[in-house]
């Protein structure tokens, strides 16, 4: 192992990521370089290729690189490693599992997979990722993943997988993954759901045969932790009835003006904030975050029906609000923090949630329609 994959597996496992002996062997032995040689954005918007200063640095960093953008939206890119780590170790792979990747991305999570002994068959719609994909994972002389073009709804129609693994955010399950899913010793569906304007992580189970998803089987979740991931296309990001609003831009907002004081002397900290977050967006469909007008980065809000007023809360507990039904929506968000303290602030975690078919009929995913707290 070289010092700087070496350095990169300590940050990685230091940022929170767990990391077993095997998958720790996996970071350090696929070539991160090999999947972005055509280089990757910046965050300040230029361009690093291959040669250029700080590029390996940047490569082995615990960093998402974003390797294709679209009308200045990313539209695909290699996963933050930390959180590749923590979904790869909630998939908990076997060697010989077949597992089903939708989103192929660099092919980089691929290649991590193989290295853990899974046969992999990873699906994009993109046609030019799909070929890059594909000449990555040659390059690095990977060997057990079929990379296949087309729309990750289907998945791979008359095939059957032991685990499943979804890199792109979704509005909710493809039937298809559940029938799918189906094997003498079936994993986890891990997969990133939008909550609240955000995507966290769920590791999906069904207690149905895999054959029967459009009956009454059982299909349920918990959280591993929180994400956000680039949007997938077509019925993945179906609306239906649980949906919260996207998020949306300061510039949609109306100004906002303290409607309750602060309510701890210490902010809470992120991860606190994402347990507040995800709670507000089980009680409140009007959960998602915004660029609030005069506050930096992203901010817990209650959107009202206009889109451009609500009441956001702060990670202090303090909230702010403003629009037509500014006082409504303060006195739900403050009940929101009401709530969360008495139920002794529970982490997402804590939380057990059941999925439902919904969405277009002819179509349809299965979405979280219930939660229960059980920690």
């Amino acid at each position: 192992m070289t010092d700087l994959r070496r350095r990169y597996v300590e940050r990685i496992r230091r940022d929170g990521a767990p990391l077993s002996p095997q998958l720790s062997e996996a970071f350090a032995s696929v070539p991160r370089e090999l999947f972005v040689t055509e280089g990757f954005q910046r965050r300040d918007g230029t361009w690093a290729r291959p040669g250029s200063a700080g590029f390996l640095e940047r490569v082995y960093s615990n960093d998402v690189l974003v390797t294709k953008v679209d009308g200045g939206v990313p539209v695909s890119s290699s996963s933050q490693p930390s959180l590749m780590a923590i979904m790869l170790a909630a998939l908990a792979v076997q060697p010989g599992d077949r597992v089903l990747e939708i989103g192929a991305g660099t092919g980089y999570n691929a290649a991590l997979l193989t290295a853990l002994g899974a046969r992999v068959t990873t699906v994009d719609v993109q046609d030019d990722v799909v070929a890059r994909a594909r000449a990555a994972l040659q390059r690095a002389g990977v060997e057990g993943v079929r990379v296949v073009a087309g729309d990750g709804y289907a998945g791979v129609p008359n095939e059957h997988f032991d685990r499943v693994i979804v890199t792109v955010g979704v509005a909710g399950l493809s039937p298809h993954w559940l029938a799918q899913a189906e094997s003498p010793r079936p994993g986890p569906i891990v997969v990133p759901v939008e909550h609240a304007g955000t995507h966290p992580v769920l590791a999906v189970h069904c207690a149905a045969s895999g054959s029967d998803v459009a009956g009454p089987g059982v299909v349920t979740g918990r959280v591993v932790c929180s994400s956000g991931f680039m949007t997938a296309a077509g019925p993945l990001t179906a609306r239906h009835p649980g949906a919260h609003p996207h998020p949306v831009p300061a510039t949609a907002l109306t100004a906002f003006r303290p409607a309750a004081p602060s309510r701890w002397e210490h902010s809470l900290d992120s991860l606190a904030y994402r347990d507040l977050w995800y709670a507000a967006g089980v009680w409140s469909t009007r959960a998602t975050h915004a660029a609030v007008p005069g506050r930096d980065g992203s901010t817990l809000i209650l959107l009202d029906e206009e889109g451009t007023g609500g009441a956001a809360i702060l990670p202090d507990g303090m909230v702010l609000a403003g629009g037509a039904q500014e006082r409504e929506y303060a006195a739900a968000a403050a009940g929101i923090v009401d709530r969360w303290e008495a139920a002794s602030r529970p982490p997402m975690q804590a939380w057990r949630i059941t999925l439902a078919r919904t969405g277009d009929s002819a179509t349809p995913i299965w979405c979280p329609t219930a939660w229960d707290l059980v920690d």
